[in-house]
């Protein structure tokens, strides 16, 4: 097995400790990181395929994220200096006055592992303060907005509206997603994509900047 293969394997398996030392032998052979977090993402991809297949669940996905995390880590000055590119950055936050955030937590990994820089605004964001994340961050591509109670999705509502009405809406997508949304209430409320779970997540805003 090659080394970039048991890198592969060792992510997709979530095999967090022994993934650095996986992608420092990449590293140690010369491969490009380039290829090296191409390689992790690809992986990803396939967990997130055994996860739409209920081949695997949740805690899986969490550890297989880390796992790529916790390789990313190694090769990130590389990537630097390397001029990896990016695919820009996802602002991420669950909106006011709810306070869930695993789900939330996932997609973020997710679409991190997907090769998006994440700013993740925790939970309870008022919408003042996605509105100035875009002004803070440099390049961001795509909103994410998590609501997780009937009773916030007014406020997912009023947030995705402040940002259909803000200055650089032409330059942004607005993903929403969370347990009670559904495609109709993202349709209703102006949002550009809605998905129902992290790894179409990581999927959808793939094809959302592409």
């Amino acid at each position: 097995m090659s080394a970039l293969e048991e890198l592969a394997t060792l992510v997709e398996n979530g095999k967090r400790k022994l993934v650095p030392a996986a992608a420092q032998a990449c590293v140690d052979e010369g491969i490009d990181p380039t290829t090296i977090l191409n390689t992790m993402i690809g992986a990803m991809d396939v967990v997130g395929d055994k996860f739409k297949r209920n081949e695997i669940f949740v805690p899986e996905m969490l550890i297989a994220a880390k796992a790529m995390k916790a390789g990313v880590e190694v090769i990130k000055p590389l990537l630097a200096t390397a001029g990896a590119p990016q695919l820009g950055t996802v602002i991420i936050g669950t909106v006011y006055g709810d306070l869930h955030d695993i789900g939330k937590n996932l997609v973020a990994m997710m679409i991190e592992s997907a090769g998006f820089t994440v700013v993740d605004l925790g939970v309870d964001v008022p919408v003042q303060k996605f509105l100035d994340a875009y002004e803070e961050n440099e390049d961001v591509k795509i909103f994410a907005v998590s609501a997780l109670l009937t009773t916030t999705m007014p406020a997912m509502e009023e947030t995705v509206a402040a940002l259909n009405a803000a200055p650089f809406r032409d330059k942004v997508k607005i993903m929403v997603g969370g347990a009670p949304i559904t495609q109709e209430f993202a349709d209703k409320i102006g949002a550009d994509c809605f998905t129902a779970d992290a790894a179409s997540a990581a999927a959808a805003a793939k094809q959302l900047v592409a």
